[in-house]
């Protein structure tokens, strides 16, 4: 006869009651609802409450679209610049040994852990009135506080990370067989680049630039600082909000909001997107 074994447990199933699971499952819904869905409900609620065409009228008028313009000039520099360090930030660290690698990580991870609003700062105390190179400035003509430059400037700092820190572990998991195999055959580096670690990563490249377009259109704490807040010169979107929620516009407040509100739902649809084709395609 052949003896019974003991089945034995399976390691790392969760084995929890019922309404364990109802309990953590209820409370992550809750936050989000509370934190998330209903403030995205008031905006639009607040920002239609008046009807359309008072709507219309806010986001149309010349301040409103002056900060928008601002904001989509500040994105259009910011997001190819970020692009282009990303790419080449990556590249250096995922297939490169040199000295001063493990600084470079640490430093592209810098904007993560500083204060955006020290970061604005910072800029203030070299590139202002009183800065450490206002004489050069002064010199060249140049003003980069409280004008576009600054705004720009600001933006990238804390913008930089993004592209770089989404490709970086992708790059690693890839490795670097298939670039490899193409330089053996006889390809190029720029070719090898173009037609096989770029396609490679594509879908984190995508990812990385639609976070960094949205961290740089919504960002507030270190544009604030450098911009002098300058109704219709130096307001970006959300430094024009706050302009009009202390003045009580509140419905135009919350209609200029409703973009930005409209930026990050559709951010998050196409963030989905990407992960999704990401793991169909097998390639991010």
């Amino acid at each position: 006869m052949g003896t019974k074994t003991k089945k034995q447990p399976l390691v790392g199933v969760h084995t929890e009651s019922a309404w364990i699971r109802f309990i953590l499952t209820g409370t992550a819904l809750l936050f989000v609802g509370f934190f998330l869905i209903i403030p995205l409900i008031t905006v639009f609620t607040e920002a239609l409450k008046n009807g359309l065409e008072v709507y219309f009228a806010s986001v149309t008028e010349p301040d409103a679209q002056s900060a928008i313009r601002l904001t989509l000039l500040t994105a259009a520099i910011v997001v190819p610049l970020n692009f282009i360090f990303g790419i080449a930030a990556a590249w250096c660290i995922t297939k490169f040994q040199f000295p001063g690698k493990t600084w470079l990580i640490t430093l592209i991870d810098l904007p993560f852990s500083v204060s955006p609003v020290i970061a604005g700062l910072s800029f203030v105390l070299l590139f202002g009135a009183q800065g450490l190179l206002a004489p050069v400035l002064d010199s060249l003509g140049l003003k980069i506080i409280f004008a576009v430059p600054g705004i720009i400037l600001a933006t990238l700092f804390v913008t930089f990370p993004f592209v770089a820190r989404e490709l970086i572990p992708v790059m690693q998991a890839k490795g670097s067989e298939q670039e490899e195999a193409a330089l053996s055959l006889g390809a190029s580096g720029w070719k090898t680049f173009l037609f096989v670690t770029l396609p490679n990563v594509k879908w984190g490249i995508l990812y990385g630039v639609i976070l960094c377009n949205a961290r740089a259109m919504g960002e507030f704490g270190a544009v604030s600082v450098v911009s002098g807040h300058i109704r219709g010169m130096t307001n970006t979107i959300p430094l024009h909000v706050e302009i009009l929620y202390n003045e009580y516009q509140f419905t135009a407040a919350f209609a200029v909001a409703s973009l930005l509100a409209m930026l990050a739902i559709v951010t998050l649809i196409v963030k989905g997107v990407l992960e999704w084709k990401g793991v169909v395609d097998g390639k991010g």
